[in-house]
């Protein structure tokens, strides 16, 4: 396993992670949570990645209990949560990030996990109605208070980002570290144009989700929606029109023929792909049953394999009108 630094700090943490958005709670019970968890554990993955609003916190408590009964020192691995979304009806508890709301959901998210402080906190997505110095106030004191060690933003625009940094910079307050953007094969343009100032100007990390673009960049949906997927789940019916796109497919259909003549699968390639960014400091993964989760790990083999040529085979698919237009 490889570790990188998470932007700019001194925290490392495994290039491959394991999330559980989706899978916890609606796929995974405790018992395939425990198995899971220690068997990424076992074969490095030091970064384990959850969000209050996972199943409306059930996610939450579902890795807290796993990770208690899997006895790890507390040392040796990097715990995360994301607010924004809120899981308690009120005016002020659903889409916000104001004060009360970040200083009280911390406190939750702690209790569900069983844990006394969080490694990552992570604001889930932007708050248009609180102002950005509120949400940088209150996440410098949720840090100072221990009971998280660095906080960072999701789908946050780069003005926003920079503007949150910036007001840190200013007050002397804890800067963000690092935000967790969707990337993959299929999308690029935040992580690679939107934010591409931000990493040297202020060194920002990327924890990043949806490496096989929800399961699309597995082919599993080339043919339509398998029974057991995660589009066929309750609460994702937003997902199936991009899982069934007829031009996404048509791209994911040649994309398994590069993955054909690498001899992996295209699961393994497109998560290959992603840590070959060097402003990525990890790539999390998810898996509803183990095999899954051997199949993503097996990614760390495939990365190598992945030459200049076969990256511009994958951005000719891609890309490839963008690409004849800037030849």
């Amino acid at each position: 396993m490889e570790y990188r630094r998470l932007g700019r700090s001194g925290l490392k943490v495994s290039v491959l992670s394991f999330g559980s958005w989706v899978t916890f709670g609606k796929q995974v019970d405790t018992a395939l949570a425990e198995s899971s968890l220690g068997y990424a554990y076992d074969h490095g993955v030091n970064f384990f990645d959850n969000a209050e609003v996972y199943s409306g916190g059930m996610s939450e408590t579902i890795m807290g209990e796993a990770i208690r009964k899997l006895k790890w020192a507390r040392h040796s691995y990097v715990l995360s949560s994301k607010f924004f979304f809120g899981i308690e009806e009120g005016v002020n508890t659903r889409m916000t990030l104001n004060r009360k709301y970040l200083m009280q959901a911390v406190d939750g998210s702690l209790k569900r996990l069983q844990h006394d402080f969080l490694d990552l906190i992570f604001c889930h997505r932007p708050d248009p109605e609180t102002p950005i110095e509120e949400v940088v106030f209150a996440m410098h004191d949720i840090i100072s208070s221990g009971k998280a060690l660095y906080w960072g933003t999701s789908e946050w625009s780069a003005a926003d980002i920079r503007a949150a940094w910036e007001i840190a910079e200013r007050h002397h307050l804890h800067k963000p570290v690092m935000e967790q953007p969707q990337y993959n094969i299929l999308e690029r343009q935040k992580v690679e144009h939107e934010y591409a100032r931000l990493y040297e100007d202020i060194g920002l990390g990327l924890t990043i989700w949806s490496p096989l673009a929800s399961g699309v960049l597995t082919g599993k949906y080339v043919n339509g929606i398998p029974e057991g997927s995660r589009a066929t789940l309750s609460g994702y019916e937003w997902l199936r029109r991009g899982l069934t796109n007829t031009e996404v497919n048509a791209k994911v259909k040649e994309l398994l023929h590069v993955a054909e003549d690498l001899g992996c699968s295209l699961a393994e390639l497109a998560i290959a792909w992603c840590t070959l960014n060097p402003h990525v400091s990890t790539v999390i993964t998810g898996a509803s049953r183990l095999e899954q989760l051997k199949t993503n790990l097996k990614a760390l083999e495939v990365a190598p394999k992945i030459t200049t040529e076969i990256q511009e085979r994958i951005d000719a698919v891609v890309l490839g009108d963008a690409i004849a237009l800037h030849a």
